[in-house]
């Protein structure tokens, strides 16, 4: 996984536009919760209060799971939100994948050992596609935080998750719909910069 981060920094340090490849960043990120406010938050009150005051009640509507892959090249996040993160969830990610990119493209995804990546049903449909196609690099077990889209998790459940009330699951889809389509309007290109020998 780490000789792939370096494939990646190599090209990123060359001025040739890379094509024929594609390296994804990938995992699923669950249990993303749609909770609704029992009562409207009340604004800023002068004398009062300074911030909006919410009621310590809420909710719940249920939750969604993102699946998202960022490409490590041009940045471009890939993404499916669903009601679970099963393997026939896992695939039509891969499908949607494979309408992506050009029919040579080689889509190398760097991802975890999570069940659904590895099933039967998986290994099934990828057995249907072209040899070279698609490329499975998996980090190692309990070290998932050491792939890239990690981050890019972390980031925005502290900026666009946090605190955030929805009046149902389908408002909190049209929202992070929302967020990633403005993120892949101007791509920001992830860099691993840790130092292989450092993880070796």
């Amino acid at each position: 996984m780490l000789c792939v981060f370096r494939v990646v920094a190599v090209f990123k340090e060359s001025d040739t536009t890379v094509t024929g490849v594609a390296i994804i960043s990938y995992d699923e990120k669950p249990g993303i919760q749609a909770i609704g406010n029992t009562a409207p938050d009340l604004p800023p009150r002068p004398g009062a209060h300074e911030a909006f005051a919410r009621d310590h009640e809420y909710k719940r509507h249920g939750t969604l799971s993102l699946l998202a892959g960022i490409d490590l090249l041009t940045g471009r996040v890939h993404a499916r939100i669903e009601d679970r993160h099963r393997s026939r969830e896992f695939v039509a990610f891969l499908k949607q994948l494979d309408a992506a990119y050009p029919p040579q493209t080689a889509i190398k995804l760097i991802l975890d050992n999570h069940s659904a990546h590895i099933s039967k049903e998986t290994r099934a449909w990828l057995a249907t596609q072209p040899e070279g196609r698609f490329c499975f690099v998996f980090t190692p077990k309990h070290g998932s935080w050491l792939n890239l889209v990690e981050g890019f998790f972390s980031k925005m459940t502290r900026s666009m998750l946090r605190h955030i009330r929805v009046a149902s699951k389908a408002e909190l889809k049209n929202r992070i719909t929302a967020y990633l389509d403005d993120l892949n309007r101007d791509p920001v290109i992830h860099s691993w910069t840790y130092k292989i020998g450092n993880a070796a």
